[in-house]
C-alpha cells in the first residue's frame, strides 16, 4: 500500500523558518487576518468579554512583530498593525508540522486516525472522497 506524505512546507519570514504561534498570538492573528489592518484598540474590540488588558494585546502584537508575522505603519506615537503572513501561509505551515509531528508525515495515517476517532459520517467520508477524486483528476491533467 502506498503511503501519502505531506509535502515539506517551510515558509521563510525574514530569513527564519515560520514558527508556530502561542494560543494568544494566534487569537490576535485571527483578528488581524479578519480586519486586514488595525490599531490595538481595534483588535481588542474583537475579543469576547472578559477582554484582555490593552497592554497585554499591545505586548502580543509587538511579539508578533518581532517574530515577523506583523508589521506596522506609524502615525505619530500610534501604530496601525497589519499581517505580514497570510492565514493560508500559516495554515499550510502549521498543518504540515502537525502531520509530520503526529502522523509520521503521512496524510493517509492522519485521515485514517480522524475517520476512526471522530465518528465521521458516511456522508462526510463520501464528500472527502469526491474532493480527493477531483484533485486526482486535476493533478493527472496537469501532468
Amino acid at each position: 500500500m502506498e503511503t501519502l506524505h505531506a509535502t515539506s512546507v517551510q515558509l521563510i519570514i525574514k530569513d527564519t523558518i515560520m514558527r508556530e504561534l502561542t494560543r494568544a498570538e494566534e487569537q490576535v492573528m485571527q483578528v488581524l487576518w479578519k480586519l486586514e489592518k488595525g490599531f490595538v484598540k481595534d483588535i481588542l474590540e474583537h475579543f469576547d468579554d472578559p477582554k484582555p488588558a490593552y497592554n497585554t494585546v499591545s505586548t502580543i502584537v509587538r511579539i508578533l512583530q518581532d517574530k515577523g508575522f506583523v508589521d506596522h505603519k506609524a502615525y505619530g506615537r500610534t501604530h496601525e498593525y497589519f499581517p505580514m503572513v497570510t492565514k493560508d501561509e500559516y495554515s499550510k505551515s502549521h498543518l504540515s508540522n502537525f502531520v509530520n509531528d503526529y502522523f509520521s508525515n503521512s496524510f493517509g495515517k492522519m485521515v485514517s486516525f480522524f475517520t476512526r476517532e471522530n465518528n465521521i459520517s458516511v456522508k462526510e467520508m463520501e464528500e472527502i472522497m469526491r474532493i480527493m477524486e477531483r484533485e486526482v483528476k486535476k493533478q493527472k491533467a496537469d501532468v
